[in-house]
């Protein structure tokens, strides 16, 4: 069991700063606030404490995207429930206050099942496929394949749940979050989907629009990402990277 560091702030309130992931199973009520509000009923659920201060609530259902979630920077507050609170069954309250914004979780723990905390360690990060990372550094670079008027913010732009592989601008200056993909299928699609729900919760990006990019886009994978509002964009490999000669196709 990792350990954690509370810093008690009087006999009902903790700052709870966790260098370890924190996993706990428990039934719980969910509520968040700030630009958006949104409520989860009481149920029994997974909640996970990274180390770099995300909190995500999960369900066993819908892969691995959280139900909710509250990006980093972020301080988790844990409070004893006021008298009627008590009285409806809550043992604890979670406050997860957003540092940079009013956006804050509220979790009304009921009953605690399982509890378990673990140091990870430095991870390497993900390790892409050579054409695909040479697809990232050729866009990149060609930031104007996107259009007229485009530049990079950067690559591999990092949220709570992974790096976005190019963030840039358009020529009115709104962020663009580019997915980049060798055979763009629905996963792909879905994946740039989470990262846009994130980054639209940042006043600094916000209204953030997306492409998914690829050698190849699978149908449906079209069609789910136009009924999202994603633009797609076929890349040439060869000729991005200057191997192509136009001159010599006979089509």
């Amino acid at each position: 069991m990792g350990q954690f560091c509370p810093t008690t702030q009087g006999p009902a309130q903790t700052n709870v700063k966790w260098p370890t992931v924190r996993l706990v199973i428990a039934r719980c009520s969910v509520d968040y606030i700030g630009r958006l509000r949104a409520h989860l009923p009481l149920a029994t659920r997974l909640l996970m404490v990274k180390a770099d201060g995300s909190v995500l609530i999960h369900s066993d259902g819908g892969s691995y995207k959280p139900l909710n979630w509250m990006s980093p920077p972020a301080r988790l507050r844990v409070e004893a429930p006021d008298e009627t609170d008590a009285d409806d069954g809550v043992a604890e309250v979670w406050h997860v206050q957003h540092a940079k914004s009013d956006d804050r979780l509220v979790i009304q723990i009921h009953e605690q099942l399982h509890e378990f905390s673990h140091e990870l360690g430095v991870d390497p990060g993900l390790v892409k496929d050579g054409v695909e990372a040479d697809l990232q550094r050729l866009l990149a670079e060609q930031i104007h394949t996107l259009g007229e008027g485009y530049s990079l913010i950067r690559r591999e732009y990092m949220t709570a749940i992974g790096p976005v592989d190019i963030l840039a601008r358009d020529a009115t200056g709104a962020t663009v979050a580019v997915e980049l993909k060798r055979r763009g299928d629905i996963d792909g699609v879905e994946q740039l989907t989470r990262y846009l729900e994130l980054l639209n919760r940042d006043p600094l990006l916000a209204p953030v629009k997306g492409v998914f990019a690829a050698q190849q886009i699978k149908p449906q994978a079209r069609v789910l990402a136009s009924d999202r509002g994603i633009d797609c964009l076929t890349l040439d490999y060869d000729a991005m990277r200057g191997v192509d000669d136009s001159e010599a196709r006979l089509f």
